[in-house]
């Protein structure tokens, strides 16, 4: 049997819509789209009442594929579980809620053309202002920290090309900032507008642990991509700027001290002084550790991505 052209993945985990009614509008676009397709829905974790409703859709005919992980881990543990099983030459994600209308689906595929992933943007949005003010703190975030411009990384509708998941590997929270990994891996990403489905309503709450926990993950994003092939010039740049703050302000005391006459010995900011140049230089030290096991993996790590070779 020859493989698909598009593999649908659903990942399934806290937040999920009526299992039926979803299905039955993926399926309808998905179907308008004259592609052949696979169904993968992965459930992260045991969801007894998830898995009932996707059984019963088996029972009646539908086509789809059911994996299950063992407990919880998280979505992109999920998605990365339905990559390893799916086949297609495109693999398109979709939530396990409405997030946009079905019906416009072919829009990613109309704008794919010579991009390798195409992320949806949810427009008109909806939304209080507070949620609007949050979204967008949040991408000016990461434009100010990666340099990538996205404006809905919360949107789980992507279309991607089967040769970006041989570069990216996925874990924790990364899903969110795939696009950003994918484009700081050399390949080409586009956005494109869906409008919002009416159905698409998040009636929780974002915690403060949430919240925290978003913004680690953006400085998380922020170090692999710029600074996993060079630890040196994180750490070296980090813990030298401390050596000089620490090395000038010590210098100072010395200063005072021989020509001015004023005592040490009473003074916080000689142990201040000190600690920022020994932990400086430590700083350092991991930052050239970091060097010599890269060195010494040199040869299984590759920087680029070939294109095409044009002879």
């Amino acid at each position: 049997m020859s493989a698909p052209d598009i593999s649908v993945i659903v990942p399934v985990t806290l937040r999920h819509d009526d299992v039926a009614a979803l299905f039955a509008a993926y399926r309808e676009a998905l179907d308008d789209l004259g592609r052949s397709y696979e169904i993968i829905y992965v459930l992260d974790g045991p969801k007894p009442d998830v898995l009932d409703e996707l059984q019963k859709l088996r029972a009646a005919g539908h086509k789809l594929e059911i994996a299950q992980l063992a407990r919880s881990f998280g979505e992109a543990t999920a998605l990365a579980a339905g990559f390893e099983v799916s086949s297609g030459a495109w693999i398109l994600t979709l939530p396990a809620y409405f997030q946009v209308d079905t019906r416009e689906l072919r829009a990613l595929l109309d704008a794919k053309n010579d991009h390798h992933m195409v992320v949806a943007h949810r427009w008109p949005r909806r939304g209080s202002a507070f949620d609007k003010l949050r979204r967008d703190l949040f991408h000016r975030l990461i434009q100010a920290v990666t340099g990538s411009r996205y404006r809905d990384l919360g949107c789980g509708v992507r279309l991607l090309d089967r040769q970006v998941l041989e570069e990216i590997s996925l874990y924790g929270d990364q899903h969110r900032l795939l696009p950003v990994l994918v484009e700081r891996n050399g390949f080409r990403v586009r956005e494109v507008d869906l409008p919002q489905s009416d159905r698409d309503e998040f009636r929780g709450r974002y915690s403060f642990r949430h919240m925290v926990g978003r913004i680690l993950d953006v400085f998380t994003i922020f170090f692999l991509v710029r600074f996993t092939k060079k630890p040196l010039r994180f750490f070296g740049g980090v813990g030298g700027t401390m050596c000089v703050f620490g090395g000038v302000y010590l210098l100072v005391l010395i200063v005072q001290r021989l020509f001015f006459g004023q005592p040490l010995a009473d003074r916080p900011a000689l142990l201040l002084s000190s600690l920022l140049v020994v932990l400086g230089i430590q700083i350092v030290g991991l930052g050239l550790l970091g060097e010599l096991i890269i060195f010494s993996h040199a040869r299984d790590i590759k920087e680029y991505r070939v294109e095409r070779i044009v002879n």
